[in-house]
């Protein structure tokens, strides 16, 4: 995550709006060469890029996992699954800035077959790993398998496309560093806050409650993030899509487009919510799982911030489709606020309430989202 702070989104956002004016015809590239060369030389500026993130930023990682993991003395030897955990970390980026891009070339469907068989590989042998007896090397092994996988499938579909792609930005040149720095830096703002808003729970809660309560806020988080993911896949396979209808400036199929995919991915959350809402009500006290769950209160509160948090995503995706981030301050500020809040909340109230600092954040934050969407909105489609 540290590593991305946006990157990843660019990458797709930037390829979607270059193919936007091509097509393929099979897997050769259509259309106008200068739309073909600049989407040439940007896949090899993303690509660059990636390999200059990784050979930065995993060494850092790695040194620090080494300084961190290093203050606890144990007979097991986790150095070198250390070393190779990383490894396989870095593989998976490269392999994800790949993905990225070809998923804004209007391919969603098949870089998430790619993601799925990623998956299956890693999860198989990371479950052969655990039965063979691999000990700490079945994660990074596993890690390993799934991004080499990845980059294998790749490089057997689109190698001649990167052929052409490295071909092309041999003799063209265009400057995408100005144009990537703009956004990154007002990504990783927004990113890292991200981090705040939805991650900083469960530590805070094993502060102030213990390991148990925390255990059961890790979960619960982990499971409404489930139900937003499934439902979000309906903005994010149309987010490729809404880039090439700004790009065009085909402002009546962007908001058609838009409209009807935030709608649907509102009605997948509602009923994934209920289905979880109502299974727990009726397992309570019968099934185990159920019982590692937060309390009926919180369960709901979480229902209620992602729910929110489904149509502020999509509102944010359809601004980021205009190359701009106008959400870099609100993320900001409310994960000031929400840090703030829930600290206040698990040191004076019961746990029951730990979560009225996110909830509470959307009552002032989505009219200011809404107002940003409505004004940038009308601004940018007249410019």
């Amino acid at each position: 995550m540290l590593a991305d702070l946006g990157f990843f989104n660019i990458t797709l956002q930037f390829a979607a709006h270059e193919f936007a004016h091509l097509r393929f015809d099979g897997k050769t590239l259509v259309g106008e060469e200068s739309y073909k060369n600049r989407l040439a030389s940007l896949f090899v500026f993303c690509l660059k890029w990636a390999l200059i993130v990784t050979a930065l930023a995993f060494p850092v990682i790695l040194i620090i996992g080494f300084l961190f993991l290093g203050q606890k003395e144990t007979l097991l030897n986790w150095t070198i699954p250390w070393i190779v955990y990383a490894a396989g970390a870095g593989l998976t980026f490269l392999s994800s800035a790949i993905i990225y891009f070809i998923e804004g070339c209007d391919s969603v469907g098949a870089m998430q077959a790619v993601r799925l068989m990623m998956g299956i590989v890693a999860a198989g042998t990371l479950w052969c790993g655990l039965a063979l007896g691999w000990s700490l090397y079945a994660l990074p092994v596993s890690t390993l398998a799934g991004a080499a996988i990845g980059l294998v499938i790749m490089l057997r579909r689109y190698l001649r496309l990167f052929r052409y792609f490295f071909s092309v930005a041999r003799g063209f040149s265009y400057s995408w560093r100005s144009q990537f720095l703009t956004l990154l830096w007002r990504y990783a703002l927004s990113w890292s806050s991200g981090y705040f808003i939805f991650q900083a729970y469960t530590p805070i809660m094993f502060y102030f409650h213990g390991p148990i309560e925390a255990g059961k806020v890790g979960l619960s988080i982990m499971l409404w993030m489930g139900v937003f993911s499934v439902a979000n896949a309906w903005i994010y396979a149309a987010t490729p899509r809404i880039n090439m209808h700004v790009s065009r400036s085909d402002w009546p199929a962007l908001d058609i487009l838009f409209r009807r995919n935030l709608a649907l991915s509102v009605a997948m959350f509602i009923a994934g919510a209920l289905l979880v809402l109502l299974g727990v009500y009726a397992l309570r006290g019968r099934l185990a799982f159920v019982e590692r769950l937060v309390d009926p209160l919180p369960m709901l509160l979480l229902a209620v911030a992602w729910f929110v948090q489904i149509i502020v995503n999509g509102l944010a995706v359809y601004l980021r489709a205009f190359k701009q981030e106008p959400l870099v301050l609100t993320s900001v500020v409310s994960a000031i606020y929400i840090t703030l809040a829930t600290l206040l909340c698990a040191r004076y109230l019961s746990a029951d309430y730990f979560f009225l600092g996110l909830v509470s954040s959307y009552l002032w934050g989505v009219p200011w989202i809404l107002h940003i969407f409505v004004t940038k909105r009308r601004l940018w489609q007249t410019a």
